[in-house]
């Protein structure tokens, strides 16, 4: 009888899980996004898809969330943020250089009339922000440009930024294909780093120079362990 009951109670934590992201994907698909993206900000919108995966996984199997202070990194029209806080994180900041898309974010967020969630205008790259408020979140999430040949290296450049505000882990998403290189790149940076998630990033031909409907990209979800990264430390 004591083993029926436990097996009961086991199905029903499971059943409230797959609710929980159920209702999240369906929440987030009520984020407005980009009307009039700009290509110099490499501004593609995370999907509710891939947005309510990645954070009830950050949230179930890491506890990264709930009850935390959580920093979104060039959080566009703020779908990590507002998912952040709708799986009760305890307070949640979106960083953009963008002030149309802090604009849009913060219009999001007045359509789910939530609280404690902020918005700053800043330039994510510049290290003097982050020095100020070196440490001052729990965990950061950010899905960063992936750079190209004009700027070659923003990832990385927002990466460490995140080291430096997050107190335990910073998420984030890159190419596959560069999955070796920041695994070098993290023994350097003092932290340690795992793939939680291998994605496929169908992205709409969101610009007019783009001549297929969609571009399917291979992507890897990582988790960054920054719990010993001390701000200002040189490279290994």
């Amino acid at each position: 009888e004591r083993e029926r009951e436990r097996e009961r109670l086991q199905l029903c934590s499971v059943l409230d899980d797959v609710m929980r992201l159920k209702e999240l994907r369906s929440a987030l698909q009520s984020v407005d996004t980009f009307e009039s993206p700009k290509i110099e900000l490499e501004q593609y919108a995370t999907s509710p898809e891939i947005a309510s995966h990645v954070l009830y996984t950050i949230d179930s199997s890491y506890d990264d969330i709930r009850g935390k202070a959580v920093a979104d990194l060039g959080c566009g029209s703020g779908v990590l943020t507002i998912g952040s806080r709708l799986l009760d994180a305890a307070l949640c900041v979106g960083f953009d250089i963008d002030s149309d898309a802090l604009a849009l974010a913060a219009q999001n967020v007045d359509d789910f009339e939530l609280d404690c969630v902020e918005f700053v205008q800043c330039d994510v790259t510049d290290p003097e922000w982050t020095k100020r408020c070196a440490k001052s979140f729990d965990t950061a999430i950010l899905n960063p440009p992936f750079g190209t040949k004009h700027n070659a290296g923003i990832d990385s450049v927002f990466l460490e930024r995140a080291f430096s505000l997050a107190r335990n882990s910073v998420y984030s998403f890159h190419k596959t294909t560069t999955r070796d290189f920041f695994k070098r790149k993290s023994a350097e940076w003092g932290v340690s780093v795992e793939v939680v998630a291998e994605l496929r990033f169908d992205l709409p031909a969101t610009y007019r120079f783009h001549k297929k409907r969609s571009v399917d990209i291979e992507v890897d979800f990582l988790r960054f362990d920054c719990s010993k990264h001390v701000v200002g430390a040189q490279p290994k």
